[in-house]
């Protein structure tokens, strides 16, 4: 019985790392929190990280600082995949846009376009009725 548990040892594989030289980031900066993701040209997320996982919290999850550091988070996270350009796709209006911007030409990523992917309605839902206080 013993000698069953030694042989059976917890052996994990290592994933294989994809070598991505040009990929796609995803910034939504809203409001409340700023997430970054990077995808490969294919959509396949590479990584991802947000203002709350860089140890932000509260209002100062939105500013552009944090969202400097969500950037240089995420690039160290794969850094072994050999990202060297991204195509920015922005979505949402909060205060984390230009500084996500800025942290990948700080970290040595270069950008090689911007697109705004935030969702606008066509006058769409029907607003709520006005309060009455």
């Amino acid at each position: 019985m013993a000698e069953n548990k030694d042989t059976k040892k917890n052996i994990k594989k290592k994933k294989a790392v994809k070598q991505v030289s040009h990929g796609r980031a995803y910034i939504q900066a809203s409001f409340n929190n700023t997430i970054v993701t990077i995808t490969d040209q294919n959509g396949d997320v590479l990584g991802w990280a947000s203002a709350g996982m860089t140890g932000f919290k509260g209002p100062k999850k939105a500013t552009p600082y944090a969202a400097q550091q969500v950037v240089k988070k995420v690039i160290d996270s794969i850094a072994p995949c050999g990202l060297r350009e991204v195509n920015v796709f922005i979505k949402g209006i909060g205060a984390g846009r230009e500084g996500a911007i800025r942290g990948f030409n700080a970290n040595g990523v270069q950008v090689l376009s911007i697109k705004d992917i935030t969702p606008i309605p066509h006058n769409g839902c029907r607003p709520p009725k006005r309060r009455r206080v």
